[in-house]
């Protein structure tokens, strides 16, 4: 709840002042009028900034395996027959994320003065929980079935955590081997090569062409390092600048789509997302427009996260999923096709679900696959580095024994 302090006139007249707890403002104006006619001003109570060190740099960060544990423990202490506020008092002295912690007993004093669940959450949780929680416990509230609402949640945030852990896991070794190797080359570049420049320098031999080569850029690693990372700074910045207006954004996300290997996994990736958080939607009793809406903004993609906008759009002008569905060409057929099957029978909750475990399936292997392709390409491009600069120095020192000899 929120603090307000007021001044007002009590039923014998006196001027009052004090604070008072409401959800907003005029829930407190209607707390103050139980003990006094007129309020004569109200005003929140300004929460002081506690300064630098009182940061919380991890404040609005969302620890994925805490959330999918704390929905477990709402479906179950909910299925036992416990009552919602107590619930929540309950769940919240057992989650153990200092941010979902903070969250739920904002949301436990809020649902013990009579406030409904999800409208607590939406207030104190807005920029650390997801669009899909907040609605999937507004459509449990509205047919009565919350613990239901927290299994669904738990389940596909579970296969969620577990898809992206697996990409992520898989995708650390090449981007560590690759870290590793431009340290390799940079060292011996700036080290290594310089020590040999001085040694043929002092023998005032002939190089070849290739150890020439060496050399400058052996020279410019070591004296314009700082132009190449401003270089590279300066073409990160003009990305982030050209994404962070819509158009760039819009070209730049549809652009990674066609990027070689990695734009399968892009495209595999927003088609489970699409059939996971469909299914949870669907499942939870939203109707089909309202769960478009809500699956457009979890979509990791944005181009592809736009494009499932345009679908919600024409489903309220009386379009069925599937026909607006084929107008989307960068999502797979056979989500498309598989989605107007669903749609035609009925059972769009089970299709997506079912065609959602596939592209998870489709998703890791896609993942190995890529690595299969990217490990040898990296050991490649390492040995050619390597291979460059032992052909450069022994054909420069062959000559010079020959000149000598």
């Amino acid at each position: 709840m929120a603090q307000f302090n007021y001044t007002a006139l009590s039923r014998d007249g006196a001027k009052v002042s004090g604070m008072i707890e409401g959800f907003d403002e005029l829930d407190a104006a209607r707390r103050i009028k139980e003990n006094c006619d007129v309020i004569l001003k109200i005003s929140p109570v300004k929460v002081r900034e506690g300064g630098l060190l009182s940061l919380d740099l991890s404040a609005n960060k969302l620890n994925a395996r805490a959330f999918s544990v704390m929905c477990s423990q709402f479906a179950i202490i909910l299925d036992s027959g416990i009552p919602i506020a107590r619930a929540v008092h309950l769940v919240a002295e057992k989650t153990t994320d200092k941010n979902l912690s903070r969250v739920v007993k904002a949301v436990a004093s809020d649902v013990e003065g009579g406030r409904s669940l999800s409208a607590a959450f939406a207030d104190h949780g807005e920029k650390l929980l997801p669009i899909t929680f907040i609605e999937t416990i507004r459509a449990g509230e509205a047919t009565g079935n919350l613990s239901r609402s927290f299994k669904t949640l738990q389940e596909q945030y579970e296969k969620q955590n577990e898809t992206r852990k697996k990409v992520k896991s898989a995708l650390s070794y090449p981007i560590f081997i690759l870290i590793v190797a431009f340290g390799v080359v940079v060292f011996l570049m700036v080290k290594v090569v310089p020590s040999f420049t001085a040694i043929f320098a002092d023998l005032g031999a002939e190089l070849p062409g290739i150890t020439k080569l060496l050399i400058a850029i052996s020279d410019f690693f070591r004296k314009d390092t700082l132009f190449l990372i401003a270089g590279f700074l300066f073409i990160f910045f003009c990305f982030k600048l050209y994404g962070s207006n819509e158009k760039g954004k819009l070209n730049l996300s549809k652009a990674s789509l066609k990027v070689p290997v990695l734009g399968k996994i892009r495209e595999l990736s927003s088609a489970s997302e699409f059939a996971h958080t469909m299914a949870a939607m669907m499942g939870a009793g939203l109707t089909m427009d309202r769960s478009i809406s809500i699956t457009a903004k979890v979509i990791s993609n944005y181009y592809l996260s736009k494009q499932t906008e345009l679908v919600s759009k024409q489903l309220e002008a009386g379009r069925s999923l599937g026909s607006s569905m084929r107008d989307l060409t960068d999502y797979p057929d056979i989500l498309v096709e598989m989605t107007a099957v669903g749609e035609s029978s009925g059972e769009m909750e089970k299709t997506l679900s079912t065609i959602g475990n596939f592209y998870d399936s489709e998703l890791d292997e896609a993942t190995q696959s890529a690595l299969a392709k990217l490990e040898p390409t990296i050991l490649i491009f390492i040995a050619g580095i390597a291979g460059f600069i032992v052909i450069a120095i022994y054909l420069a020192m062959f000559g010079m024994y020959s000149a000598i000899g």
